[in-house]
């Protein structure tokens, strides 16, 4: 029955997600699903990326926490439209959840949407939100066997971003070893090695997405 349950709940969440991914791509928005567990970093890097596309892009972000607004009013605060998802106790946010939350958005006026999901290494990756990419953070002070804890997660995402790496000397996390167990799980794994805090590996990050977002721009325009 619980399996049944669950599946039913899937499959609607999966035919929301389709919807909104056809809003986004008829209004042309690129939309990046950022999942962690807790406290990785998620809205640091987030902030960091709007630091350098801010002048090129119009990003808006999706905040989704238990509880709160904190995180919403720092997107805020760097001068880029933010909307709050309080789950109430939810692990993970949902496809209507972010169908409700565009209402507070205007889409024409939005090329990148980033969605920051509840902290959870879990739940997140079972329910697609119509985002046109998964991206996980995992940070040097969690380990390094998160692959082979969590591997539905690295094997969803497209691109895995190690934070936290000016703390790497201060813990025993080995970058060799998580590289290959994501591999393993994904060989089109996209990795970035980064530290929120002093900038260092953003600029690679930020360089790739550029290129993502001008492609599709240029494929939009073609049409």
């Amino acid at each position: 029955m619980e399996i049944k349950v669950l599946r039913n709940i899937l499959e609607a969440n999966e035919a929301i997600a389709r919807e909104n991914a056809r809003l986004f791509k008829d209004k042309g928005v690129f939309v990046i699903n950022v999942m962690s567990s807790p406290g990785a970093g998620k809205t640091s890097f987030i902030l960091r990326t709007l630091e350098r596309l801010k002048d090129d892009f119009k990003v808006a972000v999706i905040e989704g926490d238990i509880a709160s607004k904190v995180d919403a009013e720092k997107i805020q605060e760097q001068g880029a439209p933010a909307v709050q998802i309080n789950t109430g106790g939810a692990c993970h946010l949902d496809a209507n959840m972010i169908k409700n939350a565009l209402n507070l958005l205007n889409l024409d006026d939005i090329d990148l949407l980033i969605i920051e999901n509840v902290g959870n290494l879990v739940c997140p990756a079972e329910f697609n939100l119509g985002e046109d990419l998964k991206l996980m953070i995992l940070s040097t002070p969690e380990g390094d066997d998160k692959p082979l804890k969590y591997p539905q997660m690295f094997t969803l995402c497209s691109v895995l971003v190690l934070n936290k790496i000016d703390l790497l000397n201060q813990t025993n996390f080995n970058l060799r070893k998580v590289r290959e167990s994501a591999a393993k799980l994904n060989a089109n794994l996209q990795i970035f090695e980064v530290s929120c805090t002093t900038g260092r590996g953003i600029d690679n990050w930020v360089t790739w997405l550029k290129n993502k977002l001008l492609l599709g721009w240029i494929c939009r325009k073609r049409k």
